[in-house]
């Protein structure tokens, strides 16, 4: 149904038309319920999920923790491969909220510094900072995607989106004149995605090593490899 022709059907004369009751169920006090509830949902998912894990994590545990019921907990933020990306973006942001990439602190920092080196420097340390803790979620999300065709599309929309965002951040390197003329902007993207891959840190940090130890070799192979 076209929502735009609404006022075109005759309203009843004594009632109002139907833009007008619609606009009469808004509450400005059930949206800031419904807002608190989600806080509530989300910061519950934030401290089970970063502490006991995904998989030792039920949805019922959260609600149970955030004082809602399951029902609830499902309309305000999503089942759990949702709840989970929730929480990732969270945390990614330094928020109490999900935090679209645009918006994050550490994005506005790399937007800020001057030259190739001083972003990827930048970006590096970042990454330094949020992945211990990101880092077990998305790996949780990994493992269960393989049984799990709901786990399945997180996860290959949460690598897309990492994929397009490394898109634009080679074209911002790109800016600066700093980069090797001979490489793409899609072979720089891909080597800062593939180096910025759980998958990847969990390798870099094996053995004893540290994240940042993770810092200092992806800087010293992005800034080899990709800057002229």
């Amino acid at each position: 149904m076209n929502t735009d022709n609404v006022d075109l059907v005759p309203s009843p004369v004594n009632g109002p038309r139907a833009s007008e009751r619609s606009r009469s169920y808004r509450s400005p006090r059930r949206e800031e319920q419904a807002a608190a509830t989600r806080r509530s949902v989300l910061q519950a998912a934030r401290h089970l999920f970063t502490r006991q894990g995904y998989t030792d994590t039920t949805v019922a545990d959260v609600a149970r923790r955030a004082k809602v019921s399951v029902d609830t907990l499902y309309a305000s933020v999503g089942r759990k491969p949702q709840l989970l990306l929730a929480v990732h973006d969270m945390v990614l942001g330094s928020a109490d909220e999900p935090v679209v990439a645009e918006q994050r602190d550490y994005v506005a920092a790399v937007r800020a510094a001057h030259g190739a080196r001083a972003k990827l420097t930048t970006y590096a340390e970042a990454l330094g900072r949020v992945f211990p803790t990101t880092v077990p979620l998305a790996e949780s999300l990994r493992v269960a995607a393989q049984g799990d065709p709901e786990c399945r599309r997180v996860w290959d929309g949460l690598n897309q989106r990492r994929a397009t965002n490394m898109v634009m951040l080679a074209r911002e390197l790109r800016a600066t004149g700093d980069l090797r003329e001979d490489l793409r902007d899609e072979d720089v993207a891909h080597l800062i995605w593939t180096m910025n891959s759980p998958e990847f840190y969990q390798l870099a940090t094996a053995g004893g090593r540290t994240a940042a130890d993770y810092v200092a070799t992806v800087t010293d192979v992005w800034i080899r490899t990709l800057l002229a």
